[in-house]
């Protein structure tokens, strides 16, 4: 990623002997990490209480090795802006507590003196793990890079050594790569051939390219004469990720595998606008080209895994349990000053299972089952009308730090105003139809991170909309009433689900965590991150509502929710 935005996230490969160089790892940021924490006062009512961030400063994944799952994360020990990073390392046996290692990788060759960018990893036969990350050289080129464990038998992989052979892939006059626009390479996997293909995220002028190397030995690295993909108009494509995903079931397959019971997912973060996107196709593993499935959307306007704060995504095999986990970064909506005030910026979301949708149209994501342990203070509501204008609170939790699931009944779809053609932009959609305005079928869901008066909220909801002979659904999430503190991005975010609301109920659920929403629509057909400061609505200040502002009565099926115990993130 660009020194602007940086996060990553790590899956493995095996490495074939040849030459390394050791790294001796600095203690300073191993032992800042440690003592920083006692420094950090509990009262902040900002920080998260079950999503992985350090103790302080800078941050922007996952891998699982002998069952042990790792996070490698690029951190700043100086301060809570971009700059001066280093890999650090932590790890966890079920992805929700985690305790930190010293760092993995940091400035150390001339092929990353300048800085140590995102990577993946891959895990090949013989179980090694190796990472391929991209490096700055001192002629501040992008340039790959390799690094894999000084001790394999050590499940928690606390030392690495590089490659003596670095940097691997490096832009030459004869490539025609941009050597400021050549980084994030992938997971690797095995073609038919043998050989190791990686992508490595580029553009010429405004086209994204997947440029594509092949490797017999994980070492010695070719380009291909072509790009896996390519797409006009949509910029630098920043840390890619491309991986198959079976046809039916919720399970997860290795990144290698390709057969007629897979499709593949390839998935770009848009440098220009900061939104994860992916396209669903075919991948001709002789010819190596990607074809996304017809009709799909490759610019702004396509899929994206979470249409709010989530940016840099990358997923993983997790062979303990075969699924596939994808995980993300949220980035600030505070300012900069604010950023620099509080002492730290950047948050990883909740892991989530993902898998290909019955229609084959999309992905739908889920928070890892393991997040449940954390689980307090039940409490429920069954069979409960929310009259037009009503407002019910949901007392007995933490509402600062909850996990809450409901879902909707909707009598009357006939009621239901009419979406007009030049309604196609969702996201503005919301932020002319937020909370506050009246509508038939809507808007109707919960009022979270509320303070007293509802002074302060933040609205995650549905509006319910006729469309010839089918029906729409609306999902937002409502941030311009988030705080009072005008200096915060209170961006309101918006996409429609495909759902077919005349058969069965209406969910959401959403994760709260002091400033983070994570909702989850239809069962994780849309996914929207929220970053909010409110001002009132902390601690124990904040409260959380369901709520219906449409004409018509709407009736909570089921809703229940659960205070959420914190995580030990050391």
């Amino acid at each position: 990623m660009t020194n602007s935005n940086v996060a990553f996230f790590l899956f493995l490969a095996l490495f074939v002997g040849h030459g390394v160089v050791e790294l001796q790892a600095s203690h300073h940021v191993f032992s800042h990490l440690q003592t920083v924490k006692s420094s950090v006062s509990a009262k902040q009512p900002y920080r998260t209480g079950y999503h992985f961030q350090p103790p302080k400063n800078w941050i922007n994944g996952v891998m699982v090795y002998k069952g042990v799952y790792h996070l490698f994360y690029q951190y700043n020990p100086k301060g809570a802006v971009w700059g001066n990073i280093v890999w650090a390392h932590s790890t966890s046996k079920d992805l929700v507590n985690w305790t930190p290692h010293e760092p993995a990788i940091f400035p150390s060759q001339q092929a990353d003196i300048n800085g140590c960018w995102s990577g993946s990893a891959t895990i090949l036969p013989g179980g090694r793990p190796a990472i391929l990350y991209t490096g700055i050289d001192p002629l501040n080129r992008q340039v790959q890079s390799l690094a894999i464990p000084k001790n394999l038998s050590d499940p928690y992989l606390r030392e690495w050594i590089k490659s003596a052979k670095n940097p691997l892939m490096q832009p030459t006059a004869q490539n025609h790569i941009n050597s400021s626009s050549f980084r994030d390479p992938t997971t690797a996997w095995l073609g038919p051939d043998k050989k190791w293909r990686v992508v490595i995220g580029s553009k010429v002028k405004n086209q994204g390219l997947a440029i594509l190397y092949k490797s017999k030995d994980f070492v010695n690295w070719v380009q291909s004469k072509t790009p896996l993909h390519s797409a006009n108009n949509t910029g630098m494509w920043e840390c890619p990720d491309f991986y198959p995903v079976p046809v039916k079931g919720r399970k997860g397959v290795d990144t290698s595998l390709n057969s007629p019971y897979v499709k593949h997912v390839l998935k770009t973060s848009l440098d220009e606008t900061k939104h994860d996107l992916y396209t669903i196709g075919s991948y001709d593993n002789v010819k190596d080209v990607y074809t996304p499935n017809e009709g799909s959307v490759e610019g702004d306007s396509g899929l994206r895994y979470d249409y709010g704060k989530y940016y840099a995504s990358k997923t993983f095999f997790d062979n303990v349990k075969n699924q596939r986990i994808l995980t993300g970064w949220i980035n600030e909506s505070s300012s900069v000053a604010d950023d620099i005030k509080k002492g730290w910026s950047g948050v990883h979301a909740i892991p989530r299972k993902i898998w290909l949708a019955r229609s084959g149209k999309q992905l739908v994501q889920w928070p890892v089952d393991e997040i449940q342990k954390l689980r307090a203070n039940h409490v429920s509501l069954a069979n409960k009308t929310l009259k037009g204008g009503s407002v019910i609170e949901v007392s007995g939790i933490t509402a600062a730090q909850a996990d809450v699931d409901v879902s909707f009944e909707i009598a009357d779809l006939e009621k239901a105003e009419v979406l007009k053609p030049s309604w196609t932009n969702p996201q503005l959609l919301c932020s002319r139809k937020g909370a506050s305005v009246k509508g038939r079928l809507g808007p109707f869901g919960l009022l979270v991170l509320a303070s007293d008066g509802l002074k302060e909220n933040t609205a995650v909801f549905f509006r319910i909309f006729k469309r010839q002979n089918k029906y729409a659904v609306l999902m937002c999430s409502d941030q311009s009433r988030s705080s009072l503190n005008q200096d915060n991005d209170k961006t309101t975010y918006g996409a429609f689900l495909d759902v077919d609301i005349r058969h069965g109920k209406l969910s959401l659920r959403s994760l709260i965590d002091h400033s983070i929403v994570e909702s989850f629509g239809g069962g994780g057909k849309v996914c929207i991150t929220s970053r909010v400061y409110p001002t009132l609505a902390i601690n124990k200040a904040a409260h959380l509502y369901a709520f219906n502002n449409g004409t018509q009565s709407i009736k909570i099926a089921e809703l229940n929710a659960w205070s959420m115990n914190t995580a030990k993130i050391y």
